[in-house]
Parts: structure tokens; sequence; C-alpha cells
């Protein structure tokens, strides 16, 4: 197991790279997001973080599942060697997101869900948080494409702007 190294707040933890087998990886990441996440104590604004433990796939929480895999439908989605790379990087960000300048985040709405999304534009890597009663749960995250930073800084002008 790969240790979690030191965590410079300004800073992103190193890349996770993909060494040995998928298998042998797997556990890694998992350990890794049983370590930083559901043992990290999360919180934003004072309440904390949860995560979806079910419907698990292959005895893993659903969560993890969808901070290291995409696709439209949950039984069809695919391993992100992107978003495996960068699993030390919804701690960090969640962690830093209130007291680092860089790392900005907004309220939007997706159905009937209000959203914060919490995003490193100079890293182009956001986390979503799903607003509860008392608590946020942690939905996704992932590396922000091109298209999406477009819609990201549109939508986070709007915040702002309807805020003020």
């Amino acid at each position: 197991m790969e240790t979690i190294g030191s965590v410079d707040d300004n800073n992103p933890p190193d890349i996770f790279e993909f060494k040995g087998t998928w298998d042998s990886y797997e556990e890694e990441l998992y350990e890794i997001f049983n370590k930083t996440i559901c043992e990290g104590s999360l919180t934003f604004q004072g309440q904390r973080i949860s995560i979806k433990r079910h419907p698990e796939y292959k005895e893993k929480h659903f969560t993890f599942w969808h901070i290291t895999s995409e696709g439209e439908r949950e039984a069809e989605r695919i391993p992100d060697l992107r978003r495996c790379e960068r699993i030390r990087w919804v701690s960090w960000l969640i962690s830093n997101c209130e007291t680092n300048p860089e790392i900005t985040y907004w309220e939007n709405k997706r159905g009937s869900e209000k959203h914060i999304v919490i995003w490193s534009e100079q890293h182009q890597f956001a986390v979503i948080l799903a607003r509860r009663n008392g608590y946020f749960l942690l939905k996704t995250a992932y590396v922000v494409s091109k298209r999406r930073a477009e819609d990201f800084i549109k939508e986070r002008k709007n915040y702002y702007k309807k805020s003020k």
C-alpha cells in the first residue's frame, strides 16, 4: 500500500499512478478511499460529509465507484484512470475549499437536487456534494473537461452575481 503522504494545503497530493495489476491497484485505491474519505472526518460549512454505501459492487461502497469510474448507467460504469489517479484529491479539495482562494465552490441545481460544486480550476478537478438535511452527501468527483470548465465558469459567475 502506498502511503498517503503529507498534504500541502495549496497543492493537491501526488497522482496515485497505476502500477502492478488492476486488482491490486483497485484494492489500494479502496484503502485510500477508506482512509481519506470514509475515516477522514470531512466537513463542509461545519456539516459532515457522508458517503453512500449501497448498492455495493464487489464489496465496495457505491460512492467509491462514482469517484473512480464513469458512465451514464450504473451497471455499465467503467474505470476512469484519471479519476483513480486523483482519488486523494477528493479529501484535499474538500478540506481546503474554504481557505484556499484557488478553490471555488457554489451551489447549483440538478433536477430536484441542490448540489455544491467544489472546483480547482487550476487543476481541472471537481467534487460534487448533494445537500441533505443536516449533512452533505459526496456524490462524485472528476477531471473537468474543457467544455465542462466553460459551463462551470458561467455557472459560478451567475451564482456569485445572484448571491451579492
